[in-house]
């Protein structure tokens, strides 16, 4: 009995290599470098990711393209993402080549992150809508993320179409350097890093969920068939994540995560990180405490692009996706 089972358990080796290699390697996770990230760098200094038995490497991505392309060549496991990228790489209308067959790659989100946290931020002189015009704004990519939100910000000021131009410059980071450096006159950029550019004398001119209404920002996504194949470590992750937002949301904690903020965004002092507390842990609009997938949500990204995106835009199901089972088994 002992030989046949040692023969049987040689058979199945080979199998179950892959699921062994995954279990013992780290989770890959692309991460824009903004305070989004917060509860990620929580679940890490605070030893969920490890209580729930994952590793976890966070490597930050300079653009939506350079993340899409990392992801789908397998050099990254899991993305902190905009779902309208999503969307747009699922309908084969991403920036970046994105699926070696060429049709279009199956990617889902699994969990929600925020509704974006963004903010409309201008240079000195520019505090009226009216004042961009003529002017350059920079976005991370021109027909994916977050352009379209930008677009509409700027309908809804007053100007036309093509009254203010569109470039596309990278992600946060680098959208903020080049807004310092007045190559452009505007961007969105994400709470805190909205407080650090009014500290220097810019202006927050818009705050974009005053005027959309429900909005799903950033989600955790990945190619459908690799989230099947992974699928006990994304639960794992998960687990560890839904750990860190209720360390967050917990008043006694206070103290502890703005130092964590401080010491994962260089450029955020104290004040700052203390004065973004109430907005990104906000009960109705801070992050999700479920990591809940914001249907309703998705539905405007999804009306976003039918406005401004590429002709054929992407179907009206939110449903489409996402697949919220791992969120729910991390849960149970």
């Amino acid at each position: 009995m002992a030989i046949a089972l040692r023969r049987r358990t040689a058979l199945l080796l080979p199998l179950l290599a892959p699921a062994i290699a995954r279990a013992q390697s780290a989770l890959r996770l692309s991460v824009f470098p903004s305070g989004s990230n917060w509860p990620v760098w929580v679940a890490q200094e605070k030893g969920f990711f490890q209580r729930h038995g994952v590793a976890v490497a966070v490597s930050p991505t300079p653009s939506s393209a350079a993340q899409f392309t990392a992801l789908m060549a397998g050099q990254v496991d899991l993305a902190s993402t905009a779902i309208d990228n999503v969307i747009a790489y699922a309908e084969g209308q991403g920036e970046a080549p994105a699926s070696h067959s060429g049709s279009p790659p199956g990617i889902i989100a699994i969990a929600g992150i925020n509704n974006g946290f963004l903010r409309l931020v201008t240079a000195p002189e520019v505090r009226s809508f009216a004042d961009l015009r003529g002017r350059e704004l920079s976005v991370d990519a021109l027909t994916t993320g977050f352009a379209f939100v930008l677009r509409r910000l700027l309908e809804r000021g007053g100007l036309a179409e093509g009254e203010a131009r569109l470039v596309r410059v990278g992600g946060t980071a680098q959208r903020m350097e080049a807004l310092f450096a007045g190559r452009q006159a505007g961007t969105l950029l994400t709470v805190p890093l909205d407080a650090v550019a009014a500290q220097r004398g810019f202006n927050v001119l818009a705050d974009p969920s005053e005027m959309l209404g429900a909005y799903q920002g950033l989600t955790f996504a990945l190619p459908r068939d690799r989230a099947a194949a992974d699928r006990p470590r994304l639960v794992a992750f998960l687990r560890a994540y839904l750990d860190a937002l209720a360390w967050l949301y917990a008043p006694e904690n206070k103290a502890e995560a703005v130092a964590i903020m401080v010491r994962n965004l260089p450029e955020v002092t104290p004040p700052l990180a203390e004065a973004s507390h109430a907005a990104m842990l906000h009960p109705r609009t801070g992050f999700p405490r479920r990591a809940a997938l914001d249907l309703p949500g998705i539905a405007t990204v999804l009306s976003l692009r039918a406005a401004y995106g590429p002709p054929g835009g992407a179907p009206a199901d939110p449903e489409r996706y996402v697949d919220r089972s791992y969120l729910a088994e991390a849960m149970a």
